[in-house]
């Protein structure tokens, strides 16, 4: 399926000031992005807390039944 002349034009519109700067790349741009983090922290503690809790809750099944998981 193809794309309307009139998105085309549109889009071509939006980026066409972008044709003649390559290499002219903000210099602050690097920096920017190393100063914060990817995940907040709290996403951070969350995530690491469900992962330690399902390996511990795993372990805790195992040790229960005596041998390897029944689904695994």
């Amino acid at each position: 399926m193809g794309v309307s002349k009139r998105v085309m034009n549109a889009s071509n519109n939006k980026y066409s000031k972008n044709i003649h700067k390559r290499g002219l790349v903000d210099i602050h741009a690097k920096q920017n992005a190393k100063d914060g983090f990817a995940v907040g922290p709290v996403m951070l503690g969350f995530f690491i807390f469900v992962v330690v809790g399902s390996s511990l809750l795993q372990i805790i099944k195992t040790a229960t039944s005596g041998g390897p998981a029944a689904g695994a």
